[in-house]
């Protein structure tokens, strides 16, 4: 997980605000592409003493090819910018 600027997010007829980006890894073809499911969600809070995870209020799916995925070296923070860029939220 990666904190971002701060996005207002239109869901269930309210503004909520997503700060947070996640992904995971669901298809990689370990030679031209790698999709990643990724999602922007509310930062967690802590309610008698328990954290509760923040809801994801956006979500989807963005596949790395070409010039990226051979430039990729594997690492989570290349990724990160890579979905970051793919969906305009800054990491911070």
């Amino acid at each position: 997980m990666k904190n971002i600027s701060p996005v207002s997010i239109w869901k269930n007829g309210q503004s909520l605000t997503a700060s947070i980006l996640d992904a995971i890894i669901i298809n990689d073809n370990l030679s031209s592409s790698c999709t990643f499911y990724w999602m922007l969600k509310e930062a967690d809070s802590v309610v008698d003493e328990q954290t509760i995870e923040g809801q994801v209020l956006a979500d989807g799916n963005t596949t790395m090819t070409g010039e990226h995925y051979d430039n990729w070296d594997g690492s989570n923070d290349y990724a990160f910018e890579y979905i970051a860029a793919q969906i305009n939220v800054t990491i911070i």
